[in-house]
């Protein structure tokens, strides 16, 4: 029996960056062997199992073969006379099928060394096309990377335009997509991750409603814009509002409902990106609002029951006015809207006598009077 470290922590270690994860794979050795040192064993298709100090997970070395449609339509083959070379092999990239031994020793049979050097990300084998999650994956890789300047290999390229051109992508799961789409958000540069989607042709059959976005001629602008917000929701926010930016408010909004709705994405991110892509216009012309739309801009963002909101939704819609052109101070103006409104209370109006309708009417004027007397840098 032989246990190799192997994938992301040999990758990151070789390039310098933290490891916080740990998978090891196990040559020449059988489930049971694996159960009797205490093993526990998980997963319905191929033996993995967790450590019983660590719980880092060890899988039984394995080949594959393609059997089904999608990502998970493969029969896995797993026993003591696979190699660690042929378990290498199956995976995605070069620079995620280096392993290391127990002492430290590097194997890499695919060049995966090489590539790092050379900042570039290339499928291992053929058999990358029988996978359409790779498709998400490596692009998912090009968002982490593309700071250090990795590019993608014109071959993997083709091949990716070849999985993308056919109908392997129709049978990734919503959740699946929005998974690694969730993560790509994390990462250093996300706008590259539809960038590359683009590229590949993938964007049309997995994200429709911004299958145009990646053509602007100022991408490389939107994804420094991108990495400027903390929150995956805020950069998701963003990008569809930049996506959608030249719709009305209606087919944008529809949009947004449609692709949340398909990817079933958490209501965070859905509510977030519908506040944007519907308000950011009546927002930035806020200084030239009269009283009563001001009034309505601060409703329609809920801002006296949720103010503790304003920074995200301010952060958002700055970077869009950047993205735009347009002029716009998202904290100190939401803020101002808030505290014209703050002091304004029905109790108090009650207190002074008016109730009924005339006690709506005169909130309603009175807010609407506070709203009008700001002044906007």
């Amino acid at each position: 029996m032989q246990v190799y470290l192997v994938g992301g922590a040999v990758r990151d270690k070789l390039l310098g960056y933290p490891v916080y994860d740990h998978d090891w794979v196990v040559v020449g050795a059988t489930p049971q062997q694996m159960v009797e040192r205490g093993f526990q064993p998980v997963g319905a298709d191929f033996p993995v199992f967790i450590h019983p100090e660590s719980g880092e997970e060890y899988a039984l070395a394995r080949t594959e073969r393609k059997s089904g449609r999608g990502y998970t339509g493969f029969q896995y083959h797993a026993s003591p006379d696979v190699t660690l070379e042929q378990d290498l092999k199956r995976r995605d990239l070069t620079i995620n099928a280096m392993a290391e031994t127990e002492d430290g020793t590097l194997i890499d049979p695919y060049g995966g060394e090489h590539d790092l050097e050379a900042r570039v990300l290339r499928h291992v084998s053929p058999a990358f096309a029988e996978d359409p999650l790779r498709v998400l994956r490596v692009a998912r890789f090009a968002a982490r990377y593309a700071h250090l300047g990795f590019t993608l290999a014109d071959e993997t390229l083709a091949l990716m335009r070849e999985l993308s051109s056919g109908d392997e992508l129709e049978y990734l799961t919503a959740e699946r997509v929005w998974q690694e789409f969730e993560r790509a958000l994390g990462e250093r540069s996300p706008g590259v991750f539809l960038e590359v989607l683009h590229r590949c042709g993938a964007l049309p059959a997995l994200l429709p409603e911004v299958a145009e976005l990646p053509v602007h001629p100022e991408w490389c602008r939107l994804t420094m814009l991108l990495t400027q917000l903390d929150e995956a929701r805020e950069r998701f926010a963003l990008l569809l509002g930049a996506a959608l930016s030249e719709l009305d408010e209606e087919d944008a909004a529809a949009r947004i409902e449609a692709l949340c709705q398909r990817l079933r994405t958490p209501k965070a991110y859905r509510d977030q990106s519908l506040l944007v892509s519907r308000h950011h216009r009546a927002l930035y012309a806020l200084p030239a609002l009269d009283g009563d739309a001001r009034l309505s801009l601060a409703q329609s963002l809920d801002l006296m029951r949720r103010p503790q909101r304003i920074e995200s939704l301010a952060a958002c819609f700055d970077r869009l006015a950047d993205w735009l052109g347009q002029r716009c101070n998202g904290q100190a103006w939401l803020a101002a809207l808030h505290g014209a409104l703050g002091g304004i209370e029905a109790k108090g109006l009650m207190q002074e006598g008016f109730s009924g309708k005339a006690l709506g009417d005169e909130l309603k004027r009175r807010q609407r009077d506070a709203c009008a007397a700001l002044e906007f840098d």
